[in-house]
């Protein structure tokens, strides 16, 4: 049997749509000296050997390539279509200046909102010369697919009343946005090495687990350890709320690597 690729996971942002602190905010944690309180929005960098793909790719993307000096990316994996997860779509184009066109991984409903809002990404005629290219691969929850050698199971979950995608790569799960998830689907994240999962804030929220939602999820699935993202500055202090975690489970931060 061949050996499973050692993963490493980077976070490239674990905030919220509004990021931290939010602008105009008038919170203590927006007032916090310590930088783990400071988060772009959510997206992580997966790689293995010398392979990286991107999942989500929001207005903070340039940013965040530029902090991790990520040279090169094999792909970006879209969970949804809202703009803290697509709208730095148009920063691929150096990537693109080395390799043509970037591939992306979506679903059809997410590929058609592209469409609209970068139309001259996607058109086929009189294209602007600098224009970002992507290739484009129709993914669902119904299949899993291989990227280089790795398994990628996407694995649905309800953001409120919009399905969207989360992906597990071999024994790493990743779910952001995730409100309610089908017991089929959640049959697809045992035997977990590491799960990242929304922990958005301590007050219950419409379209976000919050932090007992995303504790009681833990609990249930069991996975040796879990890391807390798309964090807004209600759930507090970094260095407070992690006191109070259970020992398998952490706080993420930007620019965290594991």
């Amino acid at each position: 049997m061949e050996k499973k690729k050692e993963l490493k996971v980077t976070f490239l942002g674990t905030g919220t749509s509004t990021g931290v602190p939010m602008v105009t905010s008038k919170h203590p944690v927006a007032f916090s000296n310590d930088f783990r309180d400071k988060r772009l929005r959510s997206s992580i960098l997966i790689s293995w050997d010398d392979i990286n793909y991107v999942i989500d790719c929001g207005p903070d993307f340039r940013q965040q390539m530029m902090r991790e000096e990520v040279a090169s990316i094999n792909g970006i994996l879209f969970t949804h279509e809202h703009a803290d997860h697509i709208a730095g779509l148009d920063e691929i184009r150096p990537y693109c200046f080395q390799m043509g066109a970037v591939p992306i991984y979506l679903s059809e409903r997410v590929l058609g909102v592209l469409k609209k809002r970068y139309d001259y990404i996607f058109a086929t005629e009189n294209r602007y010369p600098s224009a970002p290219k992507v290739s484009s691969t129709i993914i669902s929850h119904q299949n899993s697919f291989s990227l280089d050698g790795v398994e990628v199971t996407p694995i649905e979950v309800m953001h409120g009343k919009l399905p969207i995608l989360g992906y597990r790569f071999n024994d790493i799960a990743y779910l952001t946005d995730i409100k309610t998830i089908t017991e089929d689907e959640k049959a697809k994240l045992f035997s977990l090495d590491t799960l990242i999962v929304t922990g958005l804030r301590i007050e219950p929220h419409s379209t976000h687990f919050n932090l007992e939602e995303a504790l009681e999820f833990i609990k249930e699935i069991k996975p040796k350890r879990a890391y807390l993202t798309h964090i807004s500055e209600l759930l507090g202090f970094h260095a407070e709320v992690e006191k109070e975690l259970p020992e398998n489970v952490f706080l993420s931060y930007d620019g965290l690597k594991i």
